[in-house]
């Protein structure tokens, strides 16, 4: 493989994933392999830097798609050793692996497209030579969701996370920027929600509702803005989309939601972001083994922290006392 090629996309690609125009012979070569390209900077589409969130591109007639791997830089581009595979792994060991995922890249598969680039997949690339060791699913977290996700790498580690998380034992903490300013300025949200199957959504459950579950989860704000707020929140419950549904049933969608939506001319509402502002910042749990408490902190994602820094900004210049 050539170490700098460019291709023009045909109609034959078009509406292709960039990650999957890349995972082919004389490219990538491999899903692994062009996810490490993207998280490296080394992938360019019309001459722009494009990183590991823009694996799911669709590709157009006419894209020109520059593979560089070894553009001066790159090898040490990646912010971690353990990135080598696409992956930022905050923590591994024998039994377990944690890694900071970024927004855009599936957790898992979703079904009937097993193909499909996600964490999971690439943890089974990293891991094929192991004969005990294979990534086993404990949580999971959106995929336009960034930050922490947790793995066992045995089925007796598995079952004790999966025991510990069904205890709600785990520490999970999150930081969202909603719509609006919530009030009072911590609290508790607590609601009955039910799973619609056709809109992929939480709602509120109707009386007497089956499939209805508690959600529950403590929030604090850290800053106000202009128009929205910047929140942490520690989940009590660990229902699917929970943080966008509870946060939209108030009135205060998360910037950039796009399926639970905040209604126009809300505050906020013009806040652009291509995704939900959330990111799973803190994770702590008793290592299955050992007993001993593992605590790992995500930083910040650089698209969250520079819109977060662009609003500080214009709240200070209108005059707003911003923390």
């Amino acid at each position: 493989m050539k170490s700098d090629q460019t291709w023009e996309v045909q109609d034959a690609d078009a509406g292709q994933r960039l990650d999957k125009f890349l995972a082919v012979p004389g490219r990538a070569a491999s899903r692994s392999r062009a996810a490490d390209a993207l998280a490296r900077g080394r992938v360019f589409v019309n001459d722009e830097e494009v990183g590991l969130p823009a694996a799911s591109r669709e590709l157009a007639v006419g894209d020109r798609i520059r593979l560089w791997m070894d553009r001066p830089g790159s090898a040490a581009k990646a912010p971690r050793p353990a990135a080598r595979d696409g992956l930022d792994i905050l923590h591994e060991d024998e039994s377990l692996v944690v890694v900071n995922k970024p927004a855009g890249l599936l957790t898992v598969p979703l079904d009937g497209e097993s193909a499909t680039p996600s964490v999971l997949a690439l943890l089974h690339d990293r891991y094929r030579s192991h004969r005990t060791r294979a990534p086993l699913v404990v949580h999971r977290i959106d995929k336009d969701t960034s930050g922490l996700v947790l793995f066992a790498l045995t089925e007796r580690a598995r079952m004790t996370l999966v025991h510990q998380f069904a205890r709600r034992t785990p520490t999970r903490i999150y930081l969202a920027l909603v719509n609006g300013h919530p009030s009072p300025a911590e609290g508790i949200w607590e609601d009955r929600l039910s799973w619609d199957e056709e809109a992929f959504v939480q709602r509120p459950a109707r009386e007497g509702d089956p499939e209805a579950r508690d959600a529950s989860c403590a929030y604090r704000v850290v800053s106000r803005f202009a128009e929205t707020t910047l929140l942490e929140i520690t989940l009590h419950t660990g229902r699917q989309g929970q943080i966008r549904a509870q946060a939209h049933l108030r009135g205060h969608s998360l910037v950039g939601d796009r399926r639970y939506r905040p209604r126009e001319g809300a505050p906020g509402h013009g806040v652009r972001f291509p995704r939900q502002a959330l990111h799973a910042q803190r994770l702590a749990f008793a290592h299955p083994v050992t007993g001993a408490q593992v605590e790992l902190t995500a930083p910040l994602p650089d698209d969250l922290r520079d819109l977060i820094d662009r609003l500080r900004k214009q709240a200070r210049q209108q005059g707003g006392r911003v923390p």
